[in-house]
């Protein structure tokens, strides 16, 4: 992940939750301590994160339609769920993952 795509998904992700992200918001979904958290996803934002924090926030980037569900969580894709109810459970699981992050922010 590279500076620009981390300042994008945050944007993504404020809209998914209809409200915009600080750069405190995002250290924090991501554990980071303020004062330093907040600088330390600036500077991110230019060079990109860690490995480790990217992996967290491609399962964070799950909560928006603009990313895929990654693979280990894609459980609507088997053949033992009914194809028409594909859509809906994947809508669900987004919204869970939304309100996860809200749940979060406090």
């Amino acid at each position: 992940m590279t500076g620009p795509e981390l300042k994008r998904l945050r944007e993504h992700l404020g809209e998914a939750i209809r409200q915009p992200l600080t750069v405190a918001d995002m250290a924090r979904l991501c554990g980071l301590k303020a004062p330093d958290g907040a600088n330390t996803i600036r500077r991110w934002e230019v060079t990109g994160p860690s490995a480790q924090a990217a992996d967290l926030l491609r399962v964070l980037a799950m909560a928006s339609e603009h990313y895929p569900i990654l693979e280990k969580f894609n459980v609507f894709d088997r053949h033992d769920v009914p194809e028409k109810e594909r859509p809906g459970r994947r809508a669900q699981f987004r919204e869970q993952m939304r309100e996860d992050i809200r749940r979060r922010l406090g």
